[in-house]
């Protein structure tokens, strides 16, 4: 199963059709989405083009309601942070940073753990748990980026919007 991990779109909707139509073709149907994607009018025009799996981490500069994605069909707000299981696999998701120490002294048996706020794509490995920045989907700072995890593999992958 291959799901798709971005953060930092910051209402960049250009970038996100290019990401979502690249979702279609490769038949992902779980999006996770670290934080950041700002305004309300965005929210729908993800949850419109994604017919698949949304589990949403907010972010600091979110402009929706809380309320506006939990009525959204197939779209989980995690609040500040929170841990999904796909496929076997124990999932941290966290905006900022700083949550980290939080959430892995909550949930110490991750297996992964995203993160956004930043901007810059990361991956280090600490034991066990593989912590990962996919970058800004918004393209801010840096280049559009975004990642994908096999998790029949457990290969993850940083993808940069404008190779695709």
């Amino acid at each position: 199963m291959l799901i798709a991990i971005a953060a930092d779109l910051h209402d960049n909707l250009a970038n996100w059709h290019i990401f979502s139509n690249y979702l279609k073709k490769q038949g992902i149907n779980t999006l996770l989405f670290c934080g950041d994607l700002t305004n309300e009018e965005t929210l729908k025009q993800v949850r419109s083009d994604f017919k698949g799996e949304i589990f949403l981490i907010a972010g600091n500069q979110e402009l929706y309601e809380a309320a506006t994605a939990e009525y959204l069909p197939q779209t989980h707000l995690l609040g500040r942070y929170g841990v999904v299981d796909i496929a076997g696999l124990k999932i941290g998701l966290i905006h900022e940073p700083s949550y980290r120490d939080r959430l892995c002294q909550e949930e110490p048996n991750l297996n992964y753990l995203f993160y956004g706020h930043t901007h810059k794509p990361w991956l280090e490995r600490n034991n066990n748990l593989f912590i990962a920045n996919p970058g800004t989907l918004g393209g801010v700072f840096y280049k559009a980026s975004f990642s994908i995890l096999d998790t029949d593999t457990g290969r993850l992958e940083l993808k940069i919007l404008e190779t695709i």
